[in-house]
């Protein structure tokens, strides 16, 4: 049983949301720049049907477990439900006599010429290949593995993987220049390599789980879509959200969304705004050195390229995502000045921002443990006075707390549940789903129900609801056995 079908199995057979998050986090930059290729870089509307595909695949789970591969069926199922959008956008259209319901399209830097007229038929050459020369190019180029990685998923060698890549390449570029886009293989490969994969929004990921499987449980006619809810209210914002199951009050969960997203992106912007100078040259450099390069390339040089590729993708990923979010702020700060709050819906929104606010303060809690680990041979600490050394490195890549003693008041709200060596971890199938935090004291929902946070072993933080507010049994599957009575200070 290959990973994607272990996770598969755990998702249906134990109904475990870690495990369909795995596969999310796997999966979602695939499937989003898909759907932005196929609906003309319309950001929202590329997140909903990214959210479709993936609670599609929560409601086929069991059947997919014995498919060999997740990549190909989430390309392509990702294809029919983009279509199947376009199709309702276009009818909406007609019916409602409105245009721009949407803001104009987020851009960032303009990307490079020979990828803007590769862009708009790259995703018809690719569903014209066959199903194993498709495969074979989205595991090279789209996901970037290695031709030995390739080779475990096709059942291949590393010399036949080699070889099967580079004609599914020949052949999609054929296909590209009936089309009327000519190209060297070494730059299509580069050009692939570079820009077939953005990176889906974070924030956005994070709520793609819960919503997904939401989705997988709710019928077709009481689902509803946030393109169709702003159509519904004629909402005229940019507002980026997750799924919206029936009997969620709309206005609530989209003024909620527009609050939460502004207040995350304003510290996105400030600390990448310190970045985008430096990130911005060393594209250049390496770009020029590819144009150079480009035309004498061997199979080896050309194997480096796509590494120094990828990695300038993500740097230009991360510079055009300024640009992005600047627009985006504008967007929300217009949305929350226009749309009206009424008292119950600032009383939910309250509710849910706190729920979100302590599933990141887990995940910052939790961060320090992990760094004392990896300067102490893979030994956590046994106490938070050992970890606070490293509250002032932690506060680097979130800064949720003003200072080090208020990094050390809020870790103390929380217990320290694995201790010893993290070797334990070793040979579990997720060891990410291992709780090493656990919130001392439990707090009600705004519906009556008991909830904790959770920092877990790979560093992602989350909180859990039980009614009863009795949390034993859902900790003790998500715990070493030998730690299930160590929480300490």
């Amino acid at each position: 049983m290959n990973d994607d079908a272990e996770l598969l199995h755990r998702y249906t057979a134990e109904n475990s949301e870690s495990a369909f998050g795995d596969l999310i986090r796997r999966y979602a930059d695939l499937v989003y720049s898909a759907a932005l290729r196929l609906l003309g870089g319309d950001v929202h509307r590329a997140q909903d049907v990214t959210q479709q595909v993936f609670s599609e695949l929560a409601r086929h789970a069991g059947r997919l477990a014995a498919h060999p591969t997740l990549a190909g069926w989430l390309y392509t199922t990702t294809r029919l439900m983009a279509r199947r959008a376009m199709r309702t956008e276009q009818r909406r259209k007609a019916r409602e006599h409105e245009a721009n319901v949407m803001n104009e399209l987020l851009r960032g830097t303009a990307p490079d010429t020979d990828w803007e007229q590769l862009r708009p038929v790259l995703e018809d050459a690719m569903h014209d290949l066959g199903e194993k020369d498709r495969l074979a190019v989205l595991l090279r180029f789209f996901q970037n593995k290695s031709l030995r990685e390739v080779g475990s998923v096709l059942g291949l060698n590393e010399n036949a993987a080699r070889m099967r890549v580079e004609r599914a390449l020949d052949k999609l570029r054929a296909r590209l220049a009936r089309k009327g886009v000519t190209s060297s293989a070494a730059a299509l490969a580069s050009l692939l390599a570079a820009n077939a994969v953005a990176a889906a929004p974070q924030a956005f990921v994070a709520t793609l789980t819960s919503a997904s499987i939401a989705g997988a449980a709710a019928t077709t006619g009481t689902t509803l879509t946030i393109l169709e809810l702003m159509a519904l209210n004629k909402i005229k914002t940019g507002i980026v959200g997750a799924l919206l199951v029936a009997g969620a009050a709309s206005p609530m969960v989209l003024q909620h969304q527009s609050q939460l997203k502004l207040r995350e992106e304003n510290g996105a912007l400030r600390q990448q705004a310190e970045h985008v100078g430096q990130l911005t040259a060393e594209n250049q450099r390496l770009s020029n050195l590819t144009v150079r390069t480009r035309s004498s390339l061997t199979a080896d040089e050309l194997s480096e390229l796509l590494r120094l590729r990828g990695e300038i993708g993500l740097l230009r990923k991360q510079t055009n995502e300024l640009e992005k979010l600047r627009e985006e702020n504008r967007h929300l700060r217009a949305a929350l000045t226009k749309a009206g709050q009424k008292p119950q819906e600032r009383e939910w929104n309250a509710a849910f921002e706190h729920q979100m606010q302590r599933g990141r303060v887990a995940k910052m809690v939790a961060l320090p443990l992990i760094l004392y680990a990896s300067d102490h041979q893979d030994q956590l600490p046994a106490n938070w006075d050992q970890a606070a050394p490293y509250f002032a490195s932690a506060l680097k890549s979130d800064p949720i707390f003003l200072d080090a003693d208020e990094y050390f008041r809020a870790a103390n709200q929380f217990e320290i549940v694995l201790q010893g060596s993290r070797d334990v971890l070793k040979g579990l199938s997720n060891p990410g789903s291992i709780i090493l935090i656990r919130e001392r004291q439990a707090w009600r929902t705004l519906d009556g129900k008991w909830a904790k946070a959770y920092g877990f072993a790979d560093g992602h933080g989350e909180f859990h609801v039980e009614a009863d507010g009795n949390f034993d049994a859902w900790e003790k599957q998500r715990m070493i056995p030998s730690a299930g009575g160590q929480a300490t200070q």
